[in-house]
């Protein structure tokens, strides 16, 4: 059995944008929050954190910075994915120079090879780098999803510690939670699916919303893993309407709308992510008030 990353929630971290660059305070700000939240763990530069419009000076200042701020507490996991594998290999070197904990590959977007290209693409890193890996499916993003058979391949790998899942493809999910049991360990990749993940399995969740409510997402863990379903169910049904509004725009133009709204300005997005329509804006702000987040 592989020792998970992390058990529990995991932020999948915005980051907050200035017009210099990225502010570096700001980002010290929301990882102790993080920690004050309960939080087990930290993606930095993953999709929420709009990694594909990171230079790479900006990248790498970034995890560095995670790294030495969460030292001895949250973990830290750098997001590697992109559609040049190369690079890929080259930003999970630098993550494992720096101490990041693990790191998390998406498919390559865009490229949308075969499922053999895939099962390359994924041990080239595994292979070149001495960090954990974190498998990331996501195909609303990148078209392309790792197959139940590509999983079974993968879990066999040593350096190839688990699947962020975010396919929402329950069936895909109950291969991974049955056959790869022992091998590959397996995290919620969207908020919506929390429950009936750690219901199957999983050893937590990898957050967008956690960057507004870290307790709560936590908390939500924290009932699961100890088997109390029941109270997950009727906490998780209170925020409910939250996280659908998180994600009535493509993340994470929403979790920043409502950070600034909660009086955690987050920072800009990076085109050509732009602002929360106006409507939509309204109704997160009618939603938090609701639930006292204001």
């Amino acid at each position: 059995m592989k020792t998970p990353v992390f058990t529990g929630s995991c932020a999948a971290l915005i980051t907050p944008f200035c017009e210099d660059g990225v502010d570096g305070t700001r980002m010290k700000q929301l990882l102790d929050f993080q920690r004050d939240g309960g939080t087990s763990a930290v993606v930095v530069a993953g999709t929420t954190g709009e990694h594909a419009t990171l230079e790479v000076h900006e990248y790498e200042a970034l995890v560095d910075l995670c790294v030495q701020h969460c030292a001895g507490g949250m973990k830290v996991i750098a997001g590697v994915g992109g559609n040049n594998t190369a690079d890929c290999l080259r930003k999970a070197l630098f993550a494992q120079r720096a101490g990041a904990d693990a790191v998390l590959m998406s498919p390559p977007y865009y490229n949308k090879t075969s499922q053999r290209g895939l099962l390359r693409h994924f041990h080239t890193v595994a292979d070149g780098a001495a960090i954990p890996l974190i498998l990331y499916n996501v195909p609303s993003r990148t078209v392309l999803s790792i197959s139940a058979e590509n999983y079974k391949a993968l879990s066999r790998h040593p350096n190839i510690n688990g699947v962020k899942e975010a396919s929402g493809d329950f069936s895909l999910i109950a291969c991974v939670a049955s056959e790869c049991r022992e091998k590959l360990n397996l995290w919620c990749g969207n908020d919506d699916c929390l429950i009936p993940m750690m219901a199957m399995g999983a050893a937590g969740v990898i957050s967008a919303a956690a960057n507004l409510v870290p307790g709560v997402v936590a908390e939500l863990c924290r009932l699961c893993l100890g088997g109390d379903f029941h109270a997950a169910r009727e906490l998780y049904a209170r925020y409910a309407p939250l996280y659908r509004l998180l994600f009535a725009e493509t993340n994470p133009i929403p979790i920043k709308a409502a950070m600034a709204l909660a009086g955690r300005d987050s920072g800009l997005l990076r085109l050509p992510l732009v602002d929360m329509e106006g409507g939509n804006r309204e109704m997160l702000r009618a939603c938090m008030k609701n639930l006292e987040l204001l």
